[in-house]
């Protein structure tokens, strides 16, 4: 009995299935957490939580919805179509068929009326939840205050709400025709539609199926109304927008479409009520032969033979419409456009009154002298400075001054040793800023600094060094110690016993790993199991992350885009005396809909040779931006603090609607720009990627008259660099302080220039500046920032463009003789940037020739400079002089002007200011030995009596100074650098003097 008893009882349940489900529950909730709690983490730490909780709780709201909308639609329709299903029995072939489908799918049925619809209102509610900032503009929209030409309706409606209207009614579309589709599959399974032996269907399923055709028919008016908008902001061959056959021919014809698309769901409502389909059918025919008949034919037969032969009459008024509006759009309504008659020819004295732009003519060029600031000012292995050096201005001893800044960076390739100690708690950041007069260079070529070394000294003042987030800085960084402790991160090197300084992070940059669970979720997050058994993670660390000042603004404010520049400024943020390093970062609210703008490719128009990798790809382009856009403003400029991270917006264009709607949904997010110090407001600048938009806008838009425009026979474009040896990216606009002609004083500008839509011909039509001062250190904005003055060049006269004046500098006979030498007795000569100044009544071309050593230890050095006007070339290892080459010795601006140099405070016994000799601007000219002005016979095998001799010998000397050159760099003897730099120049000189006396002799 008690056997058969214990028989019956059913087997215990082993606990360990359950165990493991709960166990991997868990695991999967740690993952998921890891990513939410330390980003919400993030957003907190910086004060900006309620940025990610709009975001999620607007993303969650639009997927509940999406996902009730589809897949409660879906859902309703298999219920009502099983619900509303014939019941008898089978009695034809075709219906016991059927039957064994039903019975085949019946143990599913259940499961698959719920998933199903699950499944696809999961994709309806992320197709919804990808259009949460085009749902949170439409109900935020603020109005633009101007109307469209067609239809009178604020911009507004096109930029916020057309296009959330247009995807809302696209997205009921779909969700009532998939219901259709699976209320159509189910009355055909269980017998409510029948195709054979004669097609009919229940009453149930005509009327089902009849109410969601006129829905769907009705939904398909809607969308042809709204096409009638649409048309508006289409993208064409010639112009954007409607042209004459849109509004003449298509327009009505989406009205006509619209009106038959309501009666075809009228007749789909007849044919629930009287059980036939003729009506409906006639009526879907009749709207497929009007679609092709109006909605294609018509259109292209009024193109063809109306518009066609008389197109430059037809369009001239929509043409119109296409240039107001894009001026508009793009913010060049108010260009001051002047005619220059521009001189060819060069006159003593005429300089004399541009003298103060040809002394800030910027021979440092940005993207050269990288090489050189690491090689004098990266201290140690694991500094670095960027590729591309930032361009900015400083009041300094003397006036303001372009300059030349970067930031020390951290960059952990440089270590002898990498581990994850090293890598994530020691080194930790970067340190100090080294800036260099722009205009100006020591007399050995190399740059004359006013800031660097370690520490940091210069004209700058007394600031927070440390560089804890940049463009290269690490993925991230534990920092922070108990107090009492000793410091863990390398400050910089010393000559003390230990080597380095070392110092604990004070500031308030991350969050706080203050317990375990925070230290599993950042393991799990950076991957690494050394956050959770580290002796340095401690209960006060704080983990930094996330530290690229352009990440940074876009995450905080996912509505701006943000340009491809940033660069870093030391300044008074809070006007109390306190001075930081910041990155300054310029940002923009964009639309794709603005009527009749033209559309910009943003990739296209962003890039230019500046940006271009190794490979000659694109880097650190504007990559966050759409691909295209009619619309943009600076309508933000953002501040990041390089020590602890902060953020800080201020809306600077306080007219811009689009961030006016930001502005409602994200409150006291963006603070107005008059929170701004003077010291702040004096650095921040035109902004490098709008301007190159605009300057391609400027390509066609510079002509704004209707008929001119439809002819394109004055159409520009902007000239490729003619420096880089490959390639056709456009040359970059360059920063410089110069006054334009009708200008009072001198500004600091962002220029570029324009040559003639001919592959042919490189004529210079254009040139373009835009003044960058943002306003002074009293804090007030300056009326005239984002002026921008283009010159028209008088089409009857042939100015050189870059490429033409690239070619005489090329071609010039003393230039390459000097370049040939240069680059065969190892070194390499390079070509810096090209910059165009309107002086002299005129154009002038300055580009700096440095050079550096093919092999070996490499960092380039400013040898010579290159002048055109018209086309005169002067070639010079100073400015001045060739200037006086070009303008007949008497360049109209005094030595010191051209290129003056405070006092270096790293050296102060370089050159004074005031000093003329030629060293004050550039490298030394080089004179003749005393051997070879005595005439002595012999020296080293060669015969100082022939050219040829001297020429051999001054080769040799070149050599051996660049031997000696190199080995000074290796044992760090500056001085004697200096001393071989000297030598070398002065043999360069006398290899000049004799090649020139041998092509005289023929």
């Amino acid at each position: 009995m008690t056997s058969a008893a214990t028989a019956t009882k059913s087997p215990r349940r082993s606990a360990l299935g359950p165990t493991i489900i709960i166990v991997a529950v868990l695991v999967l909730a740690l993952f998921l957490s890891a990513g939410v709690v330390t980003e919400w983490l993030w957003f907190d730490q910086l004060g900006v939580s309620q940025v990610l909780r709009t975001q999620w709780l607007s993303r969650a709201v639009l997927f509940l919805i999406g996902f009730l909308v589809l897949g409660g639609l879906v859902f309703l329709n298999l219920q009502l179509a099983f619900r509303s299903r014939p019941i008898y029995a089978p009695s034809t072939p075709e219906q016991r068929n059927l039957d064994r489908y039903r019975e085949a799918i019946e143990p599913l049925r259940k499961v698959a009326l719920i998933a199903v619809p699950a499944v696809l209102g999961f994709f309806g509610g992320v197709a919804m939840n990808s259009q949460w900032q085009t749902m949170l503009l439409w109900l935020n929209g603020e109005p633009f205050g101007e109307v469209d030409p067609q239809f009178g309706l604020d911009l507004s409606f096109y930029t916020f709400t057309l296009p959330a209207v247009r995807f809302l009614v696209s997205f009921l579309m779909a969700a009532v025709f998939l219901s259709a589709v699976g209320a159509l599959v189910t009355h055909y399974l269980y017998g409510g539609v029948q195709a054979v032996p004669e097609p009919g269907m229940t009453r149930a399923a005509r009327i089902h199926l009849g109410v969601a055709a006129a829905v769907f028919a009705l939904l398909l008016g809607v969308s042809y109304w709204l096409d009638r908008y649409s048309l508006l902001t289409q993208q064409q061959d010639r112009f954007d927008g409607a042209g004459y056959t849109d509004i003449h021919a298509v327009l009505p014809g989406r009205e006509i479409l619209a009106g038959i698309a309501v009666v075809v769901a009228a007749m789909f409502v007849v044919a629930t009520l009287r059980g036939t389909w003729k009506l409906p059918a006639i009526a879907v025919a009749l709207m497929v032969v009007a679609a092709i008949v109006i909605g294609g034919i018509y259109p292209a037969l009024v193109q063809r033979f109306q518009v066609v032969p008389n197109e430059q009459q037809f369009e001239q008024e929509y043409i119109q419409r296409n240039i107001n509006a894009t001026l508009a759009a793009y913010g060049l309504e108010e260009v001051d456009k002047i005619d220059y008659s521009a001189t060819l020819d060069a006159e003593q004295g005429a300089l004399r009154e541009d003298a103060e732009s040809a002394a800030s003519i910027r021979l440092m060029d940005p993207t050269i002298i990288s090489p050189t600031f690491r090689q004098l000012q990266q201290i140690r292995q694991y500094y670095t400075f960027p590729r591309d050096l930032s361009v900015d201005r400083y009041q300094l001893e003397g006036g303001s001054q372009d300059t030349v800044i970067s930031v020390r960076e951290l960059n952990l390739d440089g270590l002898g040793t990498r581990n994850w100690v090293n890598d994530h708690t020691i080194y930790t950041h970067g340190y100090g800023v080294v800036a260099a007069y722009g205009n100006t260079a020591r007399g050995d070529g190399q740059p004359r600094f006013f800031e660097g070394d370690i520490p940091s000294q210069g004209e700058l003042g007394d600031y927070e060094p440390r560089i804890y987030f940049g463009q290269q800085s690490p993925t991230y960084s534990i920092v922070g110690a108990p107090a009492g402790s000793e410091p863990r991160e390398v400050d910089y090197p010393s000559d003390e016993d230990s080597g380095e300084v070392r110092t604990t992070y004070a500031g308030d940059g991350g969050p706080v790993v203050s317990n375990l669970l925070l230290q599993s979720l950042f393991a799990i997050k950076f991957g690494s199991q050394e956050i959770l058994f580290s002796d340095s993670v401690t209960n006060v660390s704080q983990v930094l992350w996330d530290r690229d000042p352009r990440v940074r603004v876009e995450k905080v404010a996912p509505f701006l885009k943000v340009d491809s520049r940033t660069y870093p400024a030391v300044v008074d943020t809070d006007g109390d005396g306190t001075k930081e390093v910041v990155w300054i970062v310029d940002a923009y609210t964009t639309s794709n809909d603005y009527p009749y703008s033209k559309r910009e490719q943003l990739s296209e128009a962003t890039i230019n040779s500046s940006l271009l990798d190794a490979n000659g790809q694109p880097r650190n382009a504007m990559t966050s931006l759409p691909e295209s856009v009619n619309y943009i403003r600076n309508s933000v400029k953002a501040v990041v603090n390089a020590y602890d991270g902060s953020v800080q917006l201020y809306a600077w264009d306080t007219e811009d609607p689009v961030l006016a709607s930001w502005a409602k949904v994200y409150p006291d997010l963006v603070q107005p720009y008059t929170e701004m110090s003077g010291d702040l407001m004096s650095h921040v600048r035109y902004p490098e990627d709008l301007f190159k938009v605009q300057r391609t806008i400027l390509n066609r838009y510079h002509v704004t008259d209707a008929q001119r425009f439809f002819t394109q026979a004055d159409f520009w474009r902007t000239p490729t660099d003619p420096t880089e040896e490959a390639g056709d990216t456009p040359q970059p606009p360059y920063y410089l302080t110069l006054r334009m002609p009708g200008q009072e004083e001198p500004a600091f500008s962002l220029t570029t220039s324009f040559i003639l839509d001919d592959n042919q011909r490189n004529v210079l039509r254009g040139f373009a500046a835009v003044d960058g001062d943002a306003g002074s250190e009293d804090g007030v904005k300056a009326e005239g920032y984002g002026k921008i003055r283009l010159l028209e060049v008088a089409s009857g006269t042939a100015v050189p463009g870059p490429g033409q004046v690239q070619n005489n500098f090329d071609t010039n006979q003393d230039a390459a003789n000097v370049i040939n030498i240069l680059n065969s007795q190892g070194s390499r000569a390079l070509s810096g940037n090209l910059l165009t100044l309107p002086v002299g009544g005129g154009f002038l071309y300055v580009q700096p020739v440095y050079a550096q050593a093919s092999t070996g230890t490499q960092y380039p050095l400013l040898r010579y400079v290159l002048v055109a006007f018209g086309d005169q070339v002067g070639f010079a290892t100073t400015l001045d002089e060739a200037l006086d080459q070009v303008f007949g010795g008497d360049s109209g601006a005094e030595a010191g002007d051209a290129g003056v140099q405070p006092v270096d405070p790293i050296d102060p016994g370089a050159t004074p200011p005031t000093d003329p000799d030629p060293e004050a601007t550039g490298t030394p000219t080089p004179t003749p030995s005393p051997t070879e002005s005595a005439g002595t016979p012999e020296t080293g095998g060669f015969d100082l009596t022939t050219p040829e001799g001297r020429l051999g010998q001054a080769l040799a000397d070149a050599k051996t100074a660049m031997d000696d050159s190199r080995q000074a760099q290796v044992d760090g003897d500056w001085a004697a650098y200096g001393e071989a730099q000297a030598a070398l120049n002065e043999a360069l000189g006398r290899a000049i003097a004799a090649q020139e006396e041998l092509d005289a002799a023929g």
